[in-house]
């Protein structure tokens, strides 16, 4: 396994439309552990395989909890980091909404691909799903709360969409200033 590079904005490979995977390989299996390890060493809860150069319509979900759910929120990357989680790693190959619900939930999204940047997105509170997993088994499920919320921003990212074109053109604007402020000062 490896850590791979995430894309950053405003690269242009995160606007390609990802393919559809026709059958799931070996290779295809190496990725998705790359991916794994990738999205924990970042650390994230997401990541879809066009956010490390691979244009195929895989994405990876693991909305891990603190082993000791009564612990203190960390307040730096650093005491994240050496927190113990526990996992439940997901695998959505070629996934598909084949509904959503009218009611909407919001959450304040954020994206390896946007560093440090987050802002209020409105999606639909739960949604009927299709996909593959890693052995290539289809799955059919209705999926609510954070996880709903995830799938939807990672297949956004299939579709060459980020979390910040849903934010007003302003909205979006500010942050993506405040991100490049951010880059000259670490560059700096």
């Amino acid at each position: 396994m490896a850590i791979l590079d995430i894309i950053e904005t405003p690269d242009a490979r995160l606007r390609v439309i990802s393919s559809p995977v026709e059958r799931v390989t070996d290779a295809h299996r190496a990725l998705i552990a790359d991916m794994f390890e990738t999205m924990y060493d970042a650390p994230g809860i997401g990541l879809a395989a066009i956010q490390v150069g691979v244009a195929e319509r895989i994405l990876v979900i693991d909305l891990q909890r603190p082993e000791d759910p009564d612990a203190a929120e960390p307040e730096s990357e650093e005491e994240a980091k050496k927190i113990t989680y526990v996992r439940d790693p997901r695998v959505f190959i070629n996934p598909v909404i084949t509904w959503e619900s009218d009611d909407v939930s919001v959450y304040n999204e954020g994206c390896l691909s946007v560093p440090e940047m987050y802002g209020d997105i409105d999606r639909p509170a739960r949604v009927r799903a299709t996909w593959l997993d890693e052995q290539g088994v289809a799955h059919d499920a209705e999926l609510d709360g954070l996880l709903a919320t995830c799938l939807q921003h990672e297949m956004d990212h299939l579709d060459g969409v980020l979390f910040i074109d849903h934010l007003s053109k302003l909205k979006r604007d500010m942050l993506l200033k405040r991100l490049e402020k951010l880059r000259r000062a670490k560059a700096a």
